[in-house]
């Protein structure tokens, strides 16, 4: 079910607004669908930051200098 979008007001350095109305021609896309389908990517990364994060905070916690250690003794470092 798609709902009706939103209006807001968001100010860009001029730069960036011009790179994005050049892609936009470039793409034959709105401004509007290139800000929302970048928005939609980085809340779609910081998802999978939490889920990643949830599945390792049961793992044991290792001091800095035990990783480093372990590090050289692979030969990693």
């Amino acid at each position: 079910m798609r709902t009706t979008a939103m209006r807001a007001t968001v100010y860009l350095d001029p730069e960036l607004h011009k790179a994005l109305r050049l892609k936009a021609v470039e793409t034959a896309q709105s401004l509007s669908k290139l800000v929302n389908d970048a928005i939609k990517e980085s809340l779609a990364e910081d998802a999978e930051d939490v889920a990643a994060f949830e599945v390792r905070a049961k793992e044991p916690l290792i001091s800095y200098e035990a990783m480093i250690k372990r590090l050289k003794k692979d030969g990693r470092i």
